[in-house]
């Protein structure tokens, strides 16, 4: 499903545009400016704050313009999770995507300044930081949750390779027979090397060449796979370093295995008890991703209501007589 083409703009314009100075003809004035054509124009009510100086308006216009871009980033970060989290899906994507338990166009076309939350008789100063604070707190603790989720999930998928994977990279516990290697000998030792399936002919013809003290007719097959054959070799241990990198410069892999009594079944517990982990944290990441994204597009709203009262009091004066319109701009109009 595509994205919905459309924007929103935020307009305000002095009462004063209709002669009689009254907030209902000025919103009206400027719908029948904007067609119904182009886009569809709401309310967008914004309330009277306590004003301060004219050099501290000037200031805080600076630093609401920074924090609408700081929300912006946010917004599309946790946007981005919930994306990585759904695999792409872009129809629960979306469904997930609202703000204060609303579509975004219901939120935005109905707002209204959450006066318990941000209270107008506070300094603007006052109410920036707290917004400013706010987005911080959400942005880390989505992040800190999705960093979880994902930290689980890579271990979880290590985890499951080791059992899943070729004989090159999977667990040995489950395919190799202590029995079958030499242990606790002075002077031997068995190295276990997988083989591409396309070299093991050239591997028995020259193996036993490959270095000094390689005993003779020694590999035996272990296991094989669709890509790799598996063969224990015995060396004197003074040339096994030798011997396993001569291993490597022809492309076959030595595999280090080391046998421990139950070690198979506390490795098929670890990735049942990774799986358990990764399904409850992607739970909770779905669940804290959907409210940061409604929370974070929350404050950013506030943020821009707010910018849009600081930027016209500096452009149009006092007293603060304006009002404000939420025009949705349908873009398919306007690449048309």
């Amino acid at each position: 499903m595509a994205p919905d083409p459309t924007k929103y703009l935020l307009v305000s314009l002095p009462t004063n545009i209709s002669l009689s100075n009254d907030r209902d003809e000025a919103l009206t004035a400027l719908r029948s400016a904007v067609s119904t054509d182009f886009g569809t124009t709401y309310p967008f009510p914004i309330p009277d704050f306590k004003i301060g100086t004219l050099d501290a308006l000037v200031q805080q216009a600076d630093e609401l313009a920074k924090l609408c871009n700081d929300c912006e980033v946010v917004v599309g970060k946790v946007g981005d999770s919930l994306g990585s989290i759904l695999e792409g899906d872009e129809d629960k994507i979306g469904q997930q995507k609202n703000i204060n338990d609303k579509p975004v166009d219901q939120y935005l076309s109905t707002f209204q300044w959450n006066k318990v939350k941000y209270r107008i008789d506070k300094p603007i100063k006052e109410t920036i930081d707290t917004l400013r604070k706010e987005l911080a707190s959400i942005d880390n603790d989505v992040k800190a949750k999705f960093s979880q989720y994902t930290t689980t999930k890579n271990n979880l998928a290590i985890a499951q390779k080791k059992q899943d994977g070729n004989l090159s990279t999977k667990s040995l516990l489950s395919v190799v027979n202590p029995e079958a290697l030499i242990q606790d000998s002075e002077y031997l030792e068995t190295h276990l090397v997988a083989v591409p399936k396309a070299a093991v002919k050239s591997y028995l013809k020259t193996y036993e060449s490959l270095c000094d003290l390689v005993v003779p007719r020694s590999s035996v097959e272990i296991a094989s796979d669709s890509e790799f054959t598996l063969f224990a070799v015995t060396t004197f241990k003074k040339t096994s370093a030798e011997f396993v990198h001569k291993c490597r410069e022809h492309r076959w892999t030595p595999r280090d295995f080391r046998y421990k009594e139950g070690s198979k079944e506390e490795e098929a517990q670890e990735v049942d008890r990774l799986s358990q982990e990764e399904r409850k944290l992607w739970g909770e990441a779905l669940r804290l991703g959907r409210t940061g994204y409604s929370d974070s597009a929350m404050t950013w709203v506030h943020a821009l209501a707010l910018r849009v009262f600081v930027e016209t009091v500096l452009r149009y004066g006092l007293p603060a007589e304006f009002i404000c319109g939420l025009v949705k701009v349908c873009l398919c109009l306007l690449s048309a």
